[in-house]
């Protein structure tokens, strides 16, 4: 495997973690733009992670933490207080499309191609796969606010040069995995309700490292035993 100088964004998330931890153990240099570095004081961070001071909705700090990097994974999400469904909102409406319209724009300044980028099941053209009480909940509560910024970063990603890989994660659960990771083109299977966190995040990482989901969006889950 050909080591690869990663920019990580989201890097201090519950699923961001295991993408730092597993990209260093798989040999990559990784850089990742934290707003509070002190929140990852906790880990035993490797050597090969180095972290970056700064909001990824500030262009000048996308510009320092890109420096050198061949390839982006992006796991940031608009938050809410809690997983709550009617939880108050705590990121802006468009934070995930701020950032990802900042990297795009870097990523062209800087000659960079490659691009993995965390999605939902439901965004954009899955919509309509969805099973209509999910879709009511979703409609009905704050779940709304960050689906409308998931499909703006779907529109972006889709529309720029980049080697873009949209990966649409089912509900997400910090338990162990129930199966072996699944992965399919949307529509063409019946997805699994769950994928734990740290599949979702070997899953980028393989996706980084092969070329077999370029411009796709694979929905990935976590397959029953």
């Amino acid at each position: 495997m050909t080591t690869t100088k990663l920019l990580v964004l989201g890097g201090s998330g519950r699923t961001g973690v295991h993408v730092l931890m597993q990209a260093a153990t798989r040999g990559h240099l990784v850089r990742a733009l934290v707003r509070d570095p002190a929140a990852l004081g906790a880990l035993d961070l490797p050597k090969n992670v180095e972290l970056i001071q700064g909001s990824p909705t500030n262009i000048d700090d996308i510009r320092r933490a890109i420096d050198g990097a061949e390839a982006v994974i992006d796991v940031l999400n608009n938050s809410r207080a809690s997983d709550n469904p009617w939880a108050k909102p705590v990121s802006p409406a468009t934070f995930m499309a701020d950032a990802v319209r900042n990297v795009l724009a870097v990523m062209g300044e800087r000659g960079i191609a490659r691009i993995v980028v965390t999605s939902s099941q439901g965004v954009g053209d899955d919509w309509a796969r969805l099973n209509p009480i999910l879709r009511a909940l979703i409609r009905l509560s704050n779940i709304k606010l960050a689906f409308a910024d998931h499909n703006e970063v779907d529109r972006l990603v889709r529309a720029s040069s980049t080697n873009w890989t949209l990966v649409r994660a089912v509900g997400l659960t910090d338990k162990p995995g129930a199966g072996p990771t699944q992965a399919a083109e949307a529509g063409a299977e019946k997805p699994g309700m769950w994928i734990n966190r740290t599949d979702l995040a070997r899953f980028l990482l393989d996706a980084i490292e092969t070329d077999k989901w370029i411009r796709k969006t694979p929905l990935v889950w976590s397959a029953k035993r």
